[in-house]
């Protein structure tokens, strides 16, 4: 492990054993009574729903503040709930909600302000966060010993889905200490070590290839597309689902402002992006509506991976640019000749990122593409939602499957997530 001072792990909330992961179980349960109506809420969602009565649970609470959150864990609990609630409350009808009441919109801005995250569910929320074990001693990298802590719908095919990319997290954790201990061989110039760090690495890759394609044991597309997907839009580009001004953030006392944030992605993994600055990968792709949303929005300036980095914990983030500071991998592994140890292993790491990358849009085209083709689970409620206004953008005059399908962040998907795979492989050249 690196030993400069700059790769101090815990100011950047990073375990070597969990990664980004916290080394303890996120708390099941704010300890403080004060926020009881809070968790009754929460801990009751799916139920309320399904029972439509979750808007009239939400607007019946008080307005409680965040003077008794007294550690870490506690913060990122309320982030949770608040979260698991304000996406509830918006998306849990016939049509969406535009207004989030104060006893929502005042703690969970603040709570957010401390964590250094926006308000809206985001990769923290739902995955970082939202995970709990039976046992303290229970392997992290497994997604059958972990469980959520909340559930927009109470089955286990969203349980399924979160904790795959939890167990992803605590894989990567190795990847990414190996990652730290190519830059040191590299800045010494040590190739043999470069090549069995590389080697690890590629190995990581496989590893974590091969508990992404475990998302289809436990995870129907169907649930997913229907049931799941629709709590877990922002509000950003999502005019065409109902909230053509974003969602407004009603503070009381006639105080109050829209904002408009992308919904929960995967781009929000500090873990990927992790990946993509050890190897040098660089990402073009912009965030922006889909064609369906023009001319009434712009395009994005700042490439999407990019600006995912607001949508993670401040350490987190800085964990990124500490780390864009000091890679060193890539030009190294440029300068030396084509076939030799160091450029092999390095072609070889790149590629098997990329075959990550592949497996991604393979799972994302089957529950998204295909899986809006199929009909919704028996006793599903009808939503004017993200699932059902991406059904109408999917669709060309010749009723083929088209690429434009918005992600929960507003993103034009596959075409998005194709060309982060291809920028991925197209980091490794293997001609001078």
């Amino acid at each position: 492990m690196l030993s400069s001072p700059d790769f101090s792990l815990e100011e950047y909330e990073f375990s070597a054993q969990t990664g980004f992961l916290p080394e303890t179980p996120p708390l099941r349960c704010l300890p403080d009574h004060y926020y009881a109506p809070w968790e009754t809420v929460a801990q009751d969602l799916a139920a309320s729903i399904e029972n439509g009565t979750i808007r009239q649970a939400v607007e019946s609470l008080p307005l409680l503040n965040t003077t008794k959150l007294r550690t870490k864990p506690e913060w990122r609990r309320a982030y949770v709930v608040l979260s698991y609630l304000t996406h509830a409350y918006v998306w849990g009808g016939e049509i969406p909600k535009e207004v989030l009441p104060p006893a929502i919109s005042v703690p969970y801005l603040e709570v957010s302000r401390y964590l250094e995250l926006p308000p809206v569910a985001t990769y923290a929320a739902l995955n970082l966060w939202n995970w709990s074990t039976s046992s303290p001693n229970d392997d992290l990298t497994c997604a059958d010993n972990l469980s959520v802590t909340l559930s927009y719908t109470g089955t286990k095919d969203e349980e399924w889905f979160f904790m795959v990319s939890v167990a992803l997290e605590a894989r990567g954790a190795r990847v990414i200490e190996m990652m730290l201990n190519t830059i040191q061989a590299v800045t010494v110039g040590d190739d043999q070590r470069i090549v069995a760090y590389l080697n690890q690495i590629t190995e990581g890759f496989n590893e974590l290839a091969r508990i992404l394609e475990r998302m289809y044991e436990k995870n129907r597309p169907a649930v997913f597309f229907h049931l799941l997907r629709p709590y877990l839009a922002g509000s950003k580009n999502m005019a065409s689902a109902g909230l053509p001004n974003g969602l407004f953030f009603d503070q009381g006392n006639g105080k109050g402002e829209w904002l408009q944030y992308s919904g929960g992605s995967n781009a929000q993994s500090s873990l990927i992006q992790t990946f993509d600055i050890f190897l040098g990968v660089e990402h073009t792709a912009m965030g922006g509506p889909t064609k369906t949303e023009l001319p009434k929005a712009k395009l994005g300036k700042t490439p999407y991976i990019q600006e995912m980095r607001n949508y993670m914990p401040g350490p987190h983030r800085r964990f990124l640019e500490m780390l864009t500071r000091n890679a060193n991998l890539r030009p190294y592994a440029m300068s030396c000749k084509l076939g030799s140890p160091v450029r092999d292993a390095y072609n070889t790491a790149v590629m098997a990122l990329g075959s990550f990358r592949d497996k991604h849009v393979q799972i994302v085209t089957r529950y998204i593409i295909l899986a809006s083709k199929l009909p919704p689970p028996a006793n599903t409620p009808v939503r004017i939602n993200l699932a059902s206004t991406t059904q109408t953008q999917m669709k060309d005059s010749t009723e083929k499957v088209s690429t434009g399908f918005s992600g929960t962040g507003g993103t034009d998907l596959i075409p998005f997530l194709r060309q982060t795979r291809d920028d991925t492989k197209a980091t490794a050249y293997y001609a001078d």
